[in-house]
């Protein structure tokens, strides 16, 4: 369950221009703060409908689709039936039975359900799926080329066995994941155009933060997050020396990524032979920015001119200090100097009774 969630959720990555519509429910017990049941439904992995035991509501993320559910009524009854009836219901169930195949009591225990559909846009090759997952664990799944189920849990063989023998089901299924959700998936693309199928091209650009530092190429603003971006070498792409960054997502729906270059062991003379290439998905032209010092935008020099500054502040305040100091002193000497000094004689008073205290006969 969790390759499986790795390679759909997160390998994006792709030349060609591929469209999905995903299911994804959780049901647990033990776990007084989550709801016994939570469903998501995606399209191209942008979160399109919500529903959990708790609200007993059908949230619609996306506004296209009270188009879609006003051509189509039915369609949203069934996914109110399945939100509120049909899985609920279903998972109860599942749960108190894995739990005697497991030989398990109480405690903390997670069943998830994985379905959907991805149609390949150039060469219309549609995938289902469809698999659960048991505590973290691969638990069963529909293997829709040969139409059985396959587990890879001992204790899931009775469930296998039993499931292979409910061919209406299975049949149900493999009309469902290979017909229905396709259709429901471009229909979802057609009225969703203007925000699904939009491509918003990015700004590159080149950053290091000191001189020493690995020199990143950053591009941000761009949709959809089918992107992949890579330095080269004579136009070959390299691996050695390079780190690849998440695609992460922005606060107004658009994403970034960055990929690093390790300078260290690149002499100058052959950063010429070095660029770093944009790809977006669905968009024609890459976006391809060489590896030139004029081009990076760096902050050490602001740091360094930071450095100054405070240098500068520093040693005007010991200036200060120092002069202040300087004064004090000169003052306290002077004091000391007056309270040593003789009396002045040249004063005619002071002179007048001074003598008269120095002379006994008066």
């Amino acid at each position: 369950m969790k390759t499986l969630l790795l390679l759909l959720l997160c390998c994006r990555v792709s030349s060609t221009v591929k469209h999905s519509l995903k299911y994804f429910i959780t049901g647990s017990s033990g776990v007084s703060d989550l709801p016994e049941l939570v469903a998501v439904a995606s399209v191209d992995d942008v979160q399109a409908g919500y529903c959990d035991g708790i609200s007993k509501k059908l949230e619609l993320k996306l506004d296209w689709e009270k188009k879609v559910f006003e051509n189509d009524p039915d369609q949203l009854k069934m996914y109110k039936d399945g939100c509120f009836t049909i899985y609920p219901n279903f998972f109860k169930t599942t749960m108190f039975s894995l739990k005697q195949i497991f030989n398990q009591s109480e405690g903390v225990h997670i069943l998830q359900l994985m379905h959907g559909c991805e149609w390949d846009e150039e060469t219309g090759e549609v995938m289902g799926f469809l698999q659960y997952g048991y505590n973290g664990e691969d638990l069963i799944a529909l293997d829709l080329k040969t139409l059985t189920w396959i587990t890879p849990k001992p204790q899931a063989v009775s469930t296998k066995l039993k499931w292979d023998s409910d061919i209406a089901n299975i049949k149900f299924n493999e009309h469902f994941f290979t017909q229905t959700c396709p259709e429901w998936m471009k229909m979802y693309l057609h009225y969703g155009k203007s925000s699904l199928l939009r491509t918003d091209v990015p700004s590159v650009s080149l950053l290091q933060k000191t001189p020493s530092s690995p020199v990143s190429c950053h591009a941000t603003g761009f949709y959809p997050d089918r992107a992949m971006m890579f330095w080269r070498k004579d136009g070959e792409e390299i691996h050695e020396g390079v780190e690849h960054g998440e695609i992460l997502p922005n606060h107004d729906g658009s994403f970034q990524m960055n990929v690093d270059l390790d300078i260290s062991s690149v002499s100058p003379e052959d950063w010429r032979r070095y660029d770093c290439m944009f790809h977006l998905s669905g968009v024609e032209d890459d976006i391809i920015i060489k590896l030139d010092e004029t081009q990076i935008r760096t902050n050490w020099e602001k740091s360094s001119n930071q450095t100054s500054i405070i240098i500068i502040i520093i040693i005007s305040a010991v200036v200060v200090v120092v002069v202040f100091a300087a004064a004090a002193g000169f003052m306290v000497h002077r004091k000391k100097q007056d309270q040593k000094a003789p009396p002045d004689l040249t004063d005619s008073e002071d002179s007048s009774e001074l003598s008269e205290r120095l002379d006994p006969g008066t």
